[in-house]
């Protein structure tokens, strides 16, 4: 059954992704095209939009899968819904009762020299994910059929470059996300019409 799978697919990513929703995206992207949920450009066009909207990454995208699988299920907005759900309570439910435990056994083990080595040992593993997950969405997107000169010679190329560029810079710049967001956006829809 769709909704059991969901669940228990989003279950396992949120259960032993340390790093949250940036550090799921590897295992996400991986689990859904292995289900055949979604294809790497559905996949590529939704990471843009759970960037965009409220909420956390993990959760949006989560949503969106099982809202996509719930509706293929056959029962209507009953399926969208009840698939949204499942999946949005597998991705949530891990890191729910991970807080639980930690907050409980906190006090005891904050000053073990195990526990901050662990901790020590995982964030260059966060950053390793995060960057798989970059390197993934880049090659997604400016050479989806494979590395060749020939990526230079598409005018789309250059427009997602600069897109980027001028994203990174007005970041650098400490420009507020959501006007990066919009400006993007309203450039994204021009090239559109253009090209």
């Amino acid at each position: 059954m769709i909704f059991l799978k969901l669940f228990w697919a989003f279950f396992k990513i949120g259960a032993v992704t340390v790093g949250g929703g940036y550090a799921m995206l590897p295992f996400i992207q991986e689990e859904v095209l292995r289900q055949g949920w979604l294809t790497p450009d559905e996949i590529i066009d939704f990471i843009a939009v759970s960037e965009s909207t409220p909420g956390p990454f993990a959760v949006n995208i989560s949503t969106y899968v099982g809202n996509v699988m719930g509706g293929q299920a056959g029962l209507g907005v009953f399926g969208t819904l009840l698939g949204a759900f499942c999946a949005t309570m597998g991705v949530v439910l891990p890191s729910f009762i991970i807080i639980l435990i930690v907050a409980k056994v906190y006090d005891a083990f904050k000053k073990s020299k195990v526990v901050k080595g662990i901790m020590t040992g995982l964030k260059p593993v966060v950053v390793g994910l995060i960057a798989s997950a970059v390197i993934t969405i880049f090659t997604t997107i400016f050479a989806p059929n494979g590395w060749s000169l020939n990526i230079f010679k598409e005018v789309q190329t250059y427009i997602y470059l600069g897109l980027s560029a001028i994203a990174a810079v007005l970041a650098f710049k400490k420009v507020h996300p959501i006007l990066i967001i919009c400006i993007c956006a309203a450039a994204g829809i021009v090239v559109g019409f253009l090209v």
